[in-house]
């Protein structure tokens, strides 16, 4: 039933992608129209305020809110005409000119003579510009615009209901009263300003930042100081999907495949398993529970970059696990048949030891969390189940599952997400080995059989002289993408939200 109702999903999304559209044109058109029955409407008050920020709370008596937009006006106005302003800055990007460079002048060394009439000449640097700064400040500059748009659009408005308001004979608000208000009914907003702020500066930025850079040629042969670097479209998209023989498509392909395999096992084993070992030690007959619980607890308290590395090495042919499996005839005849050092240059046996010590380090999270839940289950539905004659697997399957998917249903979600992006795991235990020769090298590194797309990125990044960071934004943004596309299939079939009303 579920896969049956994948495309009627899809077509849903469509059809509220489409109506999202369709929703934000109305919206400008009413914006649009708003906008011009208020000019032709209002008063010379009114009017005026479309040139001169807050001249409409002046005359009806705002006189802070008056002050304060004609303020934003005159920063905004300063900041864009300043010799190192918003145009500056702006004139500098070139927004978007394939071949143009994010900047105008190109720092470089130059000759200079020690002192007059020696004759002896030393090169010395010259500054240019820095394209990644040229760059931050031209999109802290569009982002500035569009903050006056929107104050200029909100004061107009609060000038034309001030006028509405005088016409009706009503007392409109004074300074002290907005003050009050921020402090009264509307103090939600007050708590929410520095959360949003937050938000935008922190997250919302470095994403637009992000998302740029994977349009221009940003790397360590272009970066940004001592060469500029330029705009060139669509180009790394092509790069990207471009599926023939030795293209990135084909290592973009096999990392994401894996990636998905990965993150789903990752998720799902941990998931069941914890939840059964939970299951296990809350039985009745069980001695010693806290114990059990205090083992497994241990490799919470130990750190993963310690744990991992050490159990990395067990499976080493020098390892204590591996020098045991050596001694198995078979294995040992399958390693040297395949002259493989170790168990870890088996990409099918990498993958499976990823995954198992990934279990081991999953479950005890799982366990205390479906502790906790399983205590909260109303012993009354498993008495009613066994008087009706349910076995315990009926019982787990009609009352504990389905009320641990309902309670951990957005956890299971940001798992996932969790492990498309684990980072750690990976690269502390096999570090993306081993390689993959049928790819080879995709994006200037090694492809490994183990890689995620976090690890590739971190790799093109960190790992290679070339530093390919517009690929890394090109990988950003396409992972974003999966996460985005996964996160709302997910959340719209999880019990959370499709059966919410049946576990009140």
């Amino acid at each position: 039933m579920f896969f049956v109702s994948i495309p009627l999903w899809f077509k849903g999304i469509g059809l509220s992608i489409l109506g999202f559209f369709k929703s934000c044109g109305l919206a400008i058109k009413n914006e649009v129209v708003d906008i011009v029955t208020t000019f032709t409407k209002g008063n010379w008050a009114v009017k005026l305020s479309f040139l001169i920020f807050g001249f409409g709370n002046f005359y009806y008596g705002q006189i802070a809110r008056g002050i304060l937009f004609l303020l934003f006006e005159v920063v905004f106005i300063g900041y864009m005409i300043v010799p190192s302003g918003g145009m500056y800055w702006m004139s500098k990007c070139n927004w978007f000119q394939v071949g143009s460079t994010v900047g105008t002048v190109q720092g470089g060394n130059i000759e200079v003579e020690l002192a007059p009439g020696t004759g002896f000449f030393v090169e010395q640097w010259v500054d240019g510009d820095d394209s990644v700064k040229v760059l931050l400040y031209a999109l802290l500059t569009v982002i500035f615009i569009v903050a006056f748009v929107i104050t200029w659009r909100m004061q107009v408005k609060q000038c034309r209901i001030c006028m509405d308001i005088t016409a009706k004979g009503k007392k409109i608000k004074s300074g002290k009263d907005d003050l009050k208000s921020l402090l009264d009914d509307q103090f939600h907003k007050t708590l929410l300003a520095p959360s949003l702020i937050g938000i935008l500066a922190f997250t919302v930025l470095p994403i637009i930042y992000m998302v740029l850079i994977a349009f221009t040629s940003y790397d360590a042969a272009h970066d940004g100081y001592a060469n500029l670097f330029s705009w060139v479209g669509l180009e790394h998209f092509n790069e990207l999907f471009d599926f023939g023989k030795g293209g990135l498509g084909l290592a973009f392909g096999e990392i994401l495949s894996w990636t998905l395999m990965w993150s789903f096992f990752a998720t799902f084993t941990n998931y069941f398993l914890g939840m059964f070992v939970a299951i296990m030690i809350n039985k009745k007959g069980i001695k010693i529970k806290k114990f059990w619980r205090t083992v497994l607890v241990m490799t919470i308290a130990i750190p993963q970059f310690v744990s991992l590395l050490y159990v990395s090495n067990l499976f080493t042919t020098s390892g204590i696990i591996g020098s045991v499996l050596e001694k198995i005839p078979f294995i040992h005849d399958w390693r040297v048949s395949n002259n493989f050092v170790s168990l870890w240059d088996s990409p099918v046996v990498a993958k499976i030891l990823l995954i198992v010590i990934n279990i081991w380090i999953g479950i005890p999270y799982i366990m205390l969390m479906a502790t906790g839940i399983l205590m909260n289950i109303p012993n009354d539905l498993y008495e009613s189940a066994r008087i009706d004659g349910a076995s315990s697997v009926q019982q787990f399957t009609k009352i504990t599952l389905p009320y641990m998917l309902f309670v951990t249903g957005p956890y299971l979600l940001t798992s996932f997400v969790g492990n498309l992006n684990n980072f750690n795991v990976i690269y502390l235990l096999s570090r993306g080995n081993p390689l993959n020769s049928e790819i080879g090298v995709a994006g200037g590194v090694a492809v490994g059989h183990t890689d995620l797309l976090i690890t590739w990125l971190f790799k093109m990044t960190l790992g290679s002289p070339e530093s390919k960071y517009y690929m890394a934004s090109l990988i950003g943004i396409m992972v974003f993408l999966v996460v985005a596309v996964l996160s709302l299939i997910v959340y719209n079939v999880i019990p959370s939200t499709r059966n919410e009303e049946d576990y009140k």
